[in-house]
Order: C-alpha cells, then structure tokens, then sequence
C-alpha cells in the first residue's frame, strides 16, 4: 500500500530536480561568460597600461581578442568627430588585401562610408548577420557589398556617452565558425571598455606630439633668431659697403685708384685676393683692374674670344665654378677651343664670375676666383657678389657719365654756334614747308569733298549742305528747299557701247548742261555713277522745282555727240521739298527723293515725280514685302511644290519642274511668276534659287521614287548666278553637292538676260555642261535671240514664252510657231509650248508638231511634296 500511495510522487520529484539542474547549467553559463568578459576587460587593462601608442594598443586588443573568439578576421574603424571621416587604424584579414589597396583611387573614408562599417556607425546599434541577411542590406539599397563575401559578420559600435567613435569588427569565412550571444556580448564589453582607453591613448599621443612640435619650434626659433643677429651683422657690413661704393661714383679718384678703392670694399665682405674686372667695348675686351696671386702681369686690351671671361658675358648669368666644372668645360669645347694660349685656370680650384648690366645691356664681368682648397665659395658667396655687382655697375656707369659729361661740356660750345647757324637755315626750310602744306591740305580737302572726274561736290559736301539747310529752315519757318534727284538713262548702254572713256565725257557733258539749269547759291553734286543731285535753296513754291526739272529732262535729251555718232539720253528725276518736321534728317529727305526718282523710272523714265504720301506709303509697304520675303526665305515659309509637264499626246509625265508659293497673313497670296519679279527687284534672286533648289534636293529622293528615275527636272534660275566669279562658283559647289543625278536636271536661263550679256552665260554653259547638267532658254521666242544663234549654243532644250500661246490667233503667227519647231528639231532641242492653259491651245500645238508642253489644261494641280512622301509610304 505505501508503494501504491508513494510511486505517483516520484515524476514530481524528477521534473523538480531537472528545472533546478538546468537552472543551475544558465548560472554555471552566466557566471562563465561574466568571467570570460571580466578577463577580457582585465587583459585589455593591462595591454592599455603597458603600451604607449595607439597602434600597440590595437594590436594587444586583437591579440587578447584571438584568445577569447575566432578573430582572425578583425579590424577597428575610427571616426573623427570633427571630420566625420573614417579611418582604419587596425586591418587584419585572411581572404582581403586593404580596402586602400583594392580601391586605390578612392578615399577609404568614402569606401567605409557606403559599406556596412558606415552602415553600424550611423546605425550606433550592434549587427550580427550573415551572408543572406547582409544581401537583403545591399538589395534594399542600405549597403554596398565591398570585398569578399563572409560566413558572418559581427560588428559592434564604440561609444563615448552617446557619440559613436568607431566599430570593432569581426567576421568569419569558415561556416564552422559561428558567432552567437556570447561573442556579441563579449564584443559589446569590450568596445565599451576601449571607448576610454583609445581616448586616453589619443590624448598622450596628441599631447607628445604637441610636446615635440612645440619643442622643436622653440629651437626652430633660437637658431633662426642667431641666424638673423648673424644676418643682421652681415647686412650692416653690405649697407656700409653699398655706401661706400655709392660715394666712390661722385668722387674726383683717378681710374686706378677708383677701382683699385673697390676691391677694397669687395674684400670686406669676402675673400678676394684674386680679382679683377673686365670691361667690353666695340667687340674689345678691356681690364681696368686686375690682381692676382699668380702674376703681376697685367694683362693687355685684346679682341673678344672664347675664354672664361666671354663665356660669362655671352651666357649672362652668374657662374660658380670648380676646378672640375672649368676643366669640363675645356673638355666640351666651351671655352678655350680657339685660344688655348689664354687658359691660366690649371691651378684655380674656384672662379666667381658675374657679369655686370647697364640698362640691361651686359658691359663687362666682375672675377674672383681662389687658389687654394682651404678657401671654399659658397651658393651665397655668388648672391652676394651679385647684388655688389649691380652696385658697382651703377658707379662704373656715374664715373664714365661724368667723365664723358666733362668731355661733353668741352665740346657743347662749339656744337651750340654750329647749331645756331643750323636752326636759322631750318627755320627758312620750315617756313617755306609749311606753306605748301597748307597748299596740300587746302587741295586734300576740295578732293575730300568733290568728284575727281566732274569736279562737282560729291556726297559728303552735300550731305553738309543739306544738313545746312534744315537747320536753316527749321529756324526760319517760312523758308523752303527742293532735293532733285537725278538718274541719267542709258548710261550702260554708253559704257558698252563707245567704251568707259567715252562714258566719262558724256558724264562731264551732262554735269556742264546739268550746271546750266540752277542757279549759283543752288548745289549740284555726283553722287556716283549716273546719278547726280541738286539742292535747290531758298525757293519760293513747287512751280520753282518743277521748272528747274523741265530745263533739265529738256537738256539732257538733246543729242550727245560720241565718237562722232550721235546719242540720245535722258533722265529721270525725283523732286522731295523740306517740310517742317523736326525728325526730318538729311538721310530722309534724299532717300524721299531717291524713292520718287525710282517711281519716275517705272512710270517710264524721261520724267519728274513729286515724292508725296502716297509716294511714301508704297515706298513704305514695298520696303516691309521686301523685309517679310527675306524672313519667309530664312524660316522656310515659303512652299515648294511640282508642276508635271507633258507629252500631249501621250499624256505621260516626261519631266517635274518646282513652283513656290508664298501665303501672307498681311501681303497676300503670291505664285511663282510674281515671287520671281518681287525676288528680283529685292536683289534675293540667287537666295531664292538657293532655296527652291535645296528643297528640290531634299524631295529627290521621294520625286524620283514617285515619277522614276527617268523622268527629268526642269528649273529655271536668275541670270545673276553667271554676273561674277563668286555667283558661278556658288552655283557650281551646290549642284556638285547635291544628290540629284545632274544628267536628269535641264537648268533653263532667260532668253533676254542671255542676249543682255552673252559672254558671261556661255562661260557658265561650258563648266555647267562639264557637271553633266542640261542646258535650256525660257522665254524664248520674244524676238530677242535669233534662231542662227541656236547653232553654237550648247541648249537641249528650249521654253516657249507664254505669251506666244495667247496670240495663236492668225496664219502668219502659227507659221512662226511652227518655224521654232522646226528650227529646234534641225539642231536637235527639245521643244516645250507653254501656257497650254485650254483645249484649243492644246490641238494647236499638236497640229503645229509640238510633243511637250505644260498649262492649265493638262494639269489639275500641282504635286505637292507632302503628298508625294505619304503616296510613298
């Protein structure tokens, strides 16, 4: 029975005794690891006691550590806490070189920073991890992975209160070695305990090396302080010796004494017993002292040679020399190669030579040199020598400028009788000088303000006169001037024509007749070329200026006899009044008259016009179309599309030709023909051919896609490419540049401008024709050209003039048509009818033989690019 009561008690007891075994183990562990940290603390006591620098420090800590842990792996990383810069005082690893070595051109506090040390020290909290944990670090961007990957890493911060100084590290390679509890515990101790100690450690360090600096600055500061009392006591001595040589320079000593007293002062400052001083004049070299140990041969005036003494002045610099340092020089040839006989330096074992400077012009050499090896110069020997010699320069040049301003003094009195006689005579040749300068200048000045051909005032006089003349005017209210301008007609007819120099007579007949139409206090000056202008003064109403215009355009068209033919000119004038408004400028009023001279050209020429308002406002809107077309051409405004011309009877596409438009918000809207005639009276016509025909380059590629490759280009462009060298230049480059195929391209010039200048445009057939592009005339057939002319030109084709289509009204006209026609085949060019804007024009042309044409009629619009690109796509 009591085995029976007691047995159910016994699991009790077991379970009991176990708890209290188990619990007895953790305080066995417990009291274990607080003796493995108490060592440890006690050992790093004792290594911070025994050590006296921080590296040792380092060094017994990793030492005691390796007894406690795995810590082959270890090292410590250091902050400043006023840098904030990382450094490593302690590295030592199995697998890794130092991280200044694996990345030599970076900072290792940059390095530290981004991996994980830089992650604990802002952290300031332990890290265990390992190689899993330490790769979500990098994968969420906390961390980069620098140097080889680890087992495990353990990594505790070094703390002084809440500041973080440092982290101890460990890490392990090996997966058998793990680091738990204990070896975070342990390394958390440890780092507290070193906090102080690597503080203190720093401090005595710091303090002994603050002990050593200011030790050596003191002694630094006692040998500079004796330095400076000993340099102090030499620049007395050179102050005193300067002065001296100061005094010798306004002193009356004879030469000898004078330099023979400067030696003197020389050897107070160093050793000279061997001395002398050489002077050059006039490629002679002199010595004015010498004295030598050696000998007392005083040596004799002799040519500049190759010695010692002209190496120093050929090399300008101060020398300190050796024995060994001359005999080299011996050796090289430098010296002494052309006069051997002068070398006496076999027995000096030092030479100083310094040459001495005259306004910078080198006038000779100041020489010491010693004999014996007891007597050693120095670097600053020479630097001494050197400043000396400045001075005694200075005193050589005030002793020779005295002398030769005694020497001077002698003969002043006879330069100044001499001289007296001399300025007499000058003053005569002076005076008679100055009048025909005066002359001269008075003719510079008619020239400066009159033609050289006509003698009448040119612009500049007038432009001084009209200038005058507002000013007058604006005070006298009441008062009033005419502007005439005058442009003369046909003048490059006469020039063509009976040559320049009958250009120039007709130019001084015109100025006499001109002459004779004003009156005296009225103004008549050339502006250049043909144009002339009068300023009429002080008239009395418009009736004034318009009878002046009358007796002219009547003078001037009376015959002009010209290499004994007859001529007839005129003119065409622009007449602007003063008006009494305060912004009218001299400018203004002439370009008013300019603009109504020009108005009077295009209502016929022959003619006067009266610059008005009207006058003014069309001057006006002509001026901004010509400004609007230049912008529209520089931004690409301007659109270029490509009219078809065609065989009629096939009714098959044979050739392209481009045709720009123009919409303007303001101007309106311009076709081809009138942006031709606007380009043209705008001087842009080379640009606009530029334009279209870099777009028509652009377009070929997509052109030629569109039509084939056989079909050919047609574009006409201004006569003004083949006026100069520069043009015909121009037009060469851009079509050599180009990517069309210049055997497809048919460049058509007008047929007039052909006729006005056949020289220049047959000079640009031939290099055109040498490119390989097709030659062609448009606007032919208006009876300026003769069809023999065909016959040596080299055209392929020619462009009817679309007027001819309008008056196919009779037999005679048709007959004509068709005798182009024929004319064209008999010499093998092409033939194109134009304006073949209707049916009946159209059956015309057939029946005349006609195969190619363009017009309205064969066309419904013209092919824009854009469509052409989408239609290839």
């Amino acid at each position: 029975m009591d085995k029976e009561v007691n047995s159910p008690k016994l699991p009790t007891d077991v379970d009991s005794l176990q708890r209290r075994i188990a619990r007895l183990k953790r305080l066995a562990k417990k009291y274990k690891r607080a003796e493995i940290v108490q060592n440890a603390l006690l050992g790093i006591s004792n290594i911070a006691n025994n050590v006296n620098s921080l590296d040792d420090f380092y060094t017994g800590v990793h030492q005691h550590l390796q007894r406690l842990i795995p810590a082959d792996n270890f090292f410590i990383a250091a902050q400043n806490p006023k840098t904030g810069l990382i450094s490593l005082p302690f590295f030592a690893d199995e697998k890794d070189s130092h991280p200044s070595e694996l990345y030599p051109d970076e900072e290792i506090s940059e390095i530290l920073n981004r991996g994980i040390t830089g992650y604990v020290l802002r952290q300031g909290q332990p890290l265990l991890c390992n190689e899993d944990e330490f790769c979500k670090l990098i994968a969420q961007g906390k961390i980069q992975g620098l140097g080889s990957p680890c087992h495990q890493w353990l990594g505790v911060p070094i703390k002084n209160g809440e500041v973080v100084n440092g982290v101890l590290v460990v890490q392990s390679y090996n997966t058998e070695i793990n680091y738990g509890e204990l070896e975070l515990e342990l390394m958390g101790f440890i780092s507290q305990h070193i906090s102080g100690v690597m503080e203190r450690l720093l401090h005595n360090e710091q303090l002994e090396i603050a002990i050593e600096e200011r030790t050596r600055e003191l002694s630094q500061a006692y040998n500079s302080l004796k330095s400076e009392v000993k340099e102090r006591v030499k620049a007395e001595n050179l102050q005193k010796s300067l002065f001296q040589i100061a005094d010798l320079s306004s002193s009356k000593l004879a030469q000898k004494d004078f330099y023979t007293r400067i030696h003197e002062i020389i050897s107070q400052l160093l050793p000279a017993e061997n001395c002398f001083i050489s002077l050059i004049d006039n490629n002679m070299l002199s010595f004015p002292f010498y004295v030598s140990q050696l000998d007392n041969d005083y040596p004799s005036t002799r040519p500049v040679q190759d010695g010692l003494t002209e190496y120093i002045l050929q090399h300008k610099q101060p020398r300190l020399l050796s024995n060994t340092d001359i005999k080299k020089l011996v050796e090289f040839g430098d010296i002494y190669a052309k006069s051997p006989e002068l070398n006496r330096t076999e027995h000096m074992h030092q030479w100083i030579g310094v040459p001495l400077i005259i306004n910078e012009h080198v006038v000779g050499a100041l020489t010491i040199y010693s004999l014996d090896a007891k007597q050693n110069y120095q670097i600053k020997d020479l630097e001494l020598l050197t400043f000396v010699s400045q001075h005694i320069a200075n005193a050589i040049e005030r002793k020779h400028a005295v002398e030769s301003l005694k020497r001077s003094h002698e003969l002043l009195e006879d330069k100044v009788s001499t001289r007296t006689q001399a300025l007499a005579q000058v003053n005569r040749n002076l005076q008679t000088e100055i009048n025909q300068r005066r002359k001269i200048e008075a003719q510079l000045v008619h020239d400066a303000q009159h033609d050289g051909l006509t003698g009448l005032p040119n612009r500049n006089f007038l432009m001084d006169r009209l200038s005058q003349a507002l000013k007058h005017v604006r005070r006298h209210g009441l008062d009033q001037f005419a502007l005439l301008f005058i442009d003369l007609d046909r003048f490059k007819v006469i020039n063509d024509t009976f040559g320049h120099l009958e250009g120039d007579r007709f130019l001084i007949e015109t100025a006499k007749r001109l002459k004779s139409c004003i009156r005296e206090n009225d103004t008549l000056a050339r502006m250049g070329g043909d144009e002339f202008v009068i300023l009429l003064d002080s008239i009395r109403g418009t009736q004034d200026a318009i009878e002046v215009s009358e007796r002219i355009l009547h003078q001037v068209s009376q015959a002009y006899s010209l290499s004994n033919k007859d001529f007839l000119s005129g003119a065409s004038i622009g007449i602007a009044f003063s008006r009494n408004d305060k912004l009218e400028t001299s400018e203004s009023i002439l370009r008013d008259a300019d603009r109504a001279m020009y108005q009077a050209k295009s209502n016929g020429k022959g003619c006067y016009v009266i610059f008005d308002s009207e006058l003014s406002y069309q001057s006006e809107q002509r001026n901004d179309l010509d400004e609007q077309l230049t912008l529209a051409l520089s931004q690409n405004l301007i659109q270029v599309s490509y009219r078809p011309i065609y065989d009629l009877v096939q009714k098959t596409i044979i050739a392209i030709e481009p045709q720009a438009q123009w919409q303007h918000e303001k101007h309106g809207f311009w076709d081809h023909n009138k942006l031709l005639q606007l380009t043209s009276n705008a001087q842009l016509s080379l640009i606009f051919d530029g334009y279209i025909f870099q777009q028509l380059n652009k377009d070929y590629p997509a052109l030629k896609q569109q039509y084939g490759a056989v079909t050919q280009l047609y574009m006409s462009i201004s006569s003004q490419h083949v006026n100069h060298k520069y043009a015909l230049r121009g037009l060469k480059n851009t079509l050599k540049s180009s990517k069309i195929d210049l055997s497809k391209l048919t460049v058509f010039f007008n047929e007039k401008s052909l006729v006005k200048d056949t020289e220049n445009h047959l000079n640009a057939f031939e290099i055109l024709k040498q490119l390989g592009t097709n030659i062609g005339l448009d606007h032919f057939g208006t009876g300026y050209s003769s069809l023999s002319s065909l016959s040596f030109l080299p055209i392929s084709t020619l462009m009817l003039d679309q007027e001819i289509s309008k008056h196919l009204l009779n037999d005679n006209q048709l007959k004509l048509v068709k005798a182009y026609r024929l004319s064209a085949e008999a010499l093998g060019i092409n033939m194109v009818a134009t304006g073949v804007d209707t049916l009946q024009q159209k059956l015309q042309f057939i029946e005349l033989g006609y195969k190619v044409g363009k017009g309205r009629t064969l066309e419904k619009k013209t092919v824009n690019i854009a469509n052409v690109m989408n239609s290839c796509a």
